[in-house]
């Protein structure tokens, strides 16, 4: 849940541990790093990953993970690899809107108490004068960790490993947390949920918080 704000004064830190519990956690890690580099790295893995893609025509589909199972066992057309790459650009998507301000365009995405916090971490952020910046290299790794199904609903909690380029502004324009020549590695966990017997596809976003 994020953007880590470092702040000097109380509402500042208020900011913070709000933006903290909202979008993901450094891991401690950083390191100054090529970021066309990482860039190039990034789609190249992508391009591997687009032409190793769609399994031949009649060939079974891959069995899921452990933590995926409770979803086959009550939709037995659940693909994990087609949910996770859809995982992956929900992400992203919701990631930069966020430092973006914009809430708008990803609202159908997101259960009523994910977008209420959000809305307040942006509100927190505004008041105190503070601009996001945020450049998003890419995701390296995603992963269902749990998941269940209870009654109508199904629920899957996956795991996030991404390249993020993260400052923090005051209004005067000074950083005051981050460095833009910095990529940070990031990671989240975020649950996911959708009925099962609903026509639509989407799969909802109900809560978000970092990964170990």
């Amino acid at each position: 849940m994020d953007p880590v704000l470092l702040i000097f004064s109380g509402v500042a830190l208020f900011v913070i541990w709000r933006l903290i519990s909202v979008l993901g956690t450094r891991t401690g890690h950083e390191q100054r790093r090529d970021l066309e580099g990482v860039q190039r790295s990034t789609k190249a893995a992508e391009a591997r990953a687009e032409t190793a893609g769609a399994a031949p025509a009649g060939e079974k589909p891959a069995p899921v993970s452990a933590a995926a199972l409770p979803l086959k066992a009550v939709d037995p057309g659940f693909d994990e690899k087609a949910f996770l790459e859809g995982a992956r650009a929900a992400y992203e998507m919701i990631v930069e809107a966020f430092a973006a301000g914009d809430l708008k365009s990803i609202r159908r995405f997101l259960s009523q108490s994910v977008y209420d916090a959000f809305k307040a971490a942006l509100t927190d952020r505004e008041s105190s004068g503070l601009v996001a910046e945020l450049k998003f290299v890419g995701v390296e790794n995603a992963a269902i960790v749990k998941s269940s199904a209870e009654g109508d609903s199904m629920t899957a909690v996956a795991d996030f490993a991404s390249n993020q380029v993260r400052v923090t502004r005051d209004k005067e324009g000074k950083v005051v947390d981050g460095d833009p020549t910095r990529i940070d590695l990031v990671k989240d966990r975020w649950t996911f949920a959708r009925k099962i017997t609903s026509g639509d596809p989407n799969w909802v976003l109900v809560a978000t918080g970092g990964a170990s």
